[in-house]
């Protein structure tokens, strides 16, 4: 039982790493919580402007979801830790990039994190979920509408793949989060008021 803790807090804190915050920093750009959304996310470092370090933020985010998730599947195994191990890992990776410690648990959203979770589980289902993401994206030019869309596909698709098991389970829960996260922007869109991608 000390393994399968000690890998569930290992996950959340590779998720606490804010990707957002370190590349802002190392291009020199504001602290991403003190100005557009407030959200330290790929879409609002792309608010300075800087399209290398939105894409860095967006990679560095969903790796490290990627990384959380395949670790925990295998030194799972390698300790012979409950089949509940990874559920739970990769939803405490995604608790901790949307409520880091090491950021007064002022986290992101959670897309690109989500993405990265979703490819460690089932990489089909990952890269169908990144081919609606970019349709939505390109297609309406919101950033949130793509991200809600994809979160109502990502559990649909988990069960049908899996069945009702415990990663089925997680990813009804990391849907439901997003959504959560995503309540100002459904505000804003359901008054018309959200603002397109690079605004």
């Amino acid at each position: 039982m000390l393994a399968t803790i000690l890998i569930i807090i290992g996950a959340y804190l590779i998720g606490s790493i804010s990707f957002a915050v370190v590349v802002s920093r190392v291009y020199g750009l504001p602290d991403p919580h003190g100005y557009g959304s407030g959200n330290p996310g790929a879409t609002n470092v792309l608010r300075t402007g800087n399209r290398a370090a939105a894409a860095l933020t967006l990679v560095g985010d969903g790796v490290k979801g990627f990384i959380a998730v395949w670790l925990a599947q295998r030194l799972a195994v390698a300790v012979d830790a409950p089949a509940w191990t990874v559920a739970a890992s990769s939803l405490a990776v995604f608790l901790g990039h949307v409520y880091p410690v090491f950021h007064r648990f002022a986290g992101g959203k959670g897309v690109a994190t989500a993405a990265g979770i979703v490819f460690a589980w089932h990489w089909p289902l990952g890269l169908a979920l990144t081919v609606v993401w970019l349709t939505m994206a390109f297609g309406f030019r919101i950033s949130s509408l793509a991200a809600l869309t994809t979160a109502v596909l990502m559990p649909l698709g988990m069960f049908y793949i899996g069945g009702p098991g415990p990663v089925a389970w997680s990813s009804v829960a990391i849907a439901l989060l997003l959504f959560w996260r995503h309540r100002t922007n459904i505000r804003q869109l359901v008054s018309g008021r959200e603002r397109p991608i690079g605004r």
